[in-house]
């Protein structure tokens, strides 16, 4: 198993509504994958992390294989999702990928 793990940094310049708006939507679209994108075994959003934490949004997912990721990555769906939910509102990316 792999697993997929991508904390992100929102915009300086997002309102807070805009913030949370942006969210709401990433958590809805990116959690709606699973079931819909082969391999990808399972995905959650976290957007509210505690005070602590210097990221808005931290997604944590599983895939069957190596091959699985680099499909998910290109799937329609995927693409879609980041394109038009995360990529316009994120400014910082990081992203860790191992085997579990």
């Amino acid at each position: 198993m792999i697993k997929h793990v991508i904390l992100w940094k929102l915009k300086e310049s997002l309102s807070e509504s805009e913030k949370a708006e942006a969210k709401i939507n990433a958590k809805r679209e990116l959690e709606a994958l699973v079931g819909n994108v082969p391999g990808l075994l399972s995905l959650t959003l976290v957007t509210e992390g505690l005070a602590s934490s210097n990221a808005d949004m931290m997604l944590d997912s599983a895939l069957e294989s190596e091959e699985a990721l680099k499909g998910y990555q290109v799937h329609p769906l995927h693409v879609a999702a980041a394109n038009g939910f995360v990529r316009p509102f994120a400014e910082v990316r990081l992203c860790m990928d191992y085997e579990a």
